[in-house]
């Protein structure tokens, strides 16, 4: 695959068009706008810090070519406080995130733009402010807003996958990132860990039977004891493939063209 800062489509990406072609493309009344979002945190030793954003940018890019949608410029920042315990994590607070969603929705809406998909590359955790931020935007602006989760969208194939449930840097984000770009995943330096004891109540997975809505992120010093079983990644990475990153990105390229194409009409 080619280098991922080439893969970025120059006919898709606000931030490369000149402000006619972006009113030209409101004229039409498409005007569904894409918003990818991720973080920059560590991803364990085999992993690159931008993993997250880099799915976001991959499956808003991908759809955004089969449905002549824009793309605005990723967010590279989400909340990980507890990724903090590596060097190179960056987080923001949650609700300073919240006002800079509204106000990207908010300059969006003020040149016409009224129907907007986040694609959130950093799983449950980004969720929450997602969500507050949405209904900010869809209250006071008169918007709609759909926010695009791996996650959620993968669960009527994970199990064809044999995919387990999420973890960190595992199996699954490792395999997307073999498919979106090989190059930045050393795989050689890849830690399979597995906690002795899992939590009784609650899960992060969505096909879990446990809650998924109610579980509190880690905190660093939790992060510090798995940096010191496994460098940070959480999960079985070794069995992650190229071969099973190209069937659920495209799965899911196609969930989030569905989104689109249903927000259009």
């Amino acid at each position: 695959m080619d280098n991922f800062s080439d893969n970025i489509n120059k006919g898709i990406w606000l931030q490369k068009m000149k402000w006619k072609k972006v009113a030209d493309y409101r004229n039409k009344g498409i005007g569904v706008i894409l918003i990818p979002i991720g973080s920059t945190e560590q991803h364990g030793y085999h992993l690159p810090l931008g993993t997250d954003t880099m799915v976001a940018i991959k499956l808003a890019e991908d759809a955004a070519k089969k449905t002549n949608t824009i793309v605005i410029p990723p967010l590279w920042f989400g909340w990980s406080p507890h990724h903090l315990a590596l060097p190179g994590t960056i987080s923001i607070r949650a609700e300073v995130l919240i006002e800079v969603l509204f106000d990207i929705i908010n300059s969006l809406s003020m040149h016409g733009f009224k129907n907007f998909v986040v694609v959130n590359g950093h799983r449950v955790v980004n969720i929450p402010w997602m969500q507050i931020a949405a209904e900010r935007a869809q209250s006071k602006l008169h918007v709609k807003v759909e926010i695009f989760d791996p996650a959620w969208m993968i669960k009527d194939i994970a199990k064809e996958l044999d995919f387990p449930f999420l973890s960190h840097a595992d199996e699954i984000e490792t395999s997307h990132l073999l498919y979106i770009n090989e190059d930045l995943v050393d795989l050689n330096m890849a830690v399979d860990y597995q906690p002795e004891s899992e939590r009784m109540h609650y899960s992060a997975d969505p096909r879990s039977e446990k809650d998924t809505l109610c579980s509190v992120t880690k905190t660093i010093d939790d992060i510090k004891k798995i940096v010191k079983k496994s460098g940070g990644s959480v999960g079985r990475p070794s069995n992650a493939s190229k071969e099973k990153g190209k069937i659920m990105h495209e799965h899911l390229v196609r969930r989030l063209t569905e989104v689109i194409e249903e927000l259009k009409k």
